[in-house]
Parts: structure tokens; C-alpha cells; sequence
């Protein structure tokens, strides 16, 4: 499974690395922006979505 240990951050994980507020992050997840998964009652950002995340911001596939 490559280098990395896991293949998810933790929502808390995600708000760090991406400087962003759990409030914004929250919206993003509702406006449809951010894609999650939900383990129990956690939620998951997949490594993947973060670099997707990062790309619909600059205009990629879902500029506004």
C-alpha cells in the first residue's frame, strides 16, 4: 500500500494541514466541494480528495 500508513486524515487533520476552520471545512463538505467518507462516527478526507480539493479551488473542475 505505498509509504504511506494510512490512507485518510482525520477531518481534524485536514483543517490543519490545509489552514482551514472546521466551520469552513463543514460548508465545503455541504456546498459538495470536499468529499468525505465516514467511518463510524468519524469523518475521513482521502489523500486523494485533498489534492482534488486543492484543484476545484484554482478553477479546475468546478469553478464558479
Amino acid at each position: 500500500m505505498g509509504t504511506r500508513e494510512r490512507d485518510a486524515l482525520s477531518l481534524k487533520e485536514f483543517c490543519l494541514r490545509m489552514g482551514l476552520g472546521r466551520t469552513r471545512a463543514y460548508e465545503e463538505i455541504k456546498a459538495g466541494r470536499l468529499h468525505t467518507v465516514k467511518c463510524g462516527s468519524r469523518r475521513l478526507v482521502p489523500f486523494d480528495e485533498c489534492a482534488a480539493w486543492l484543484n476545484r479551488l484554482s478553477g479546475g473542475a468546478d469553478s464558479e
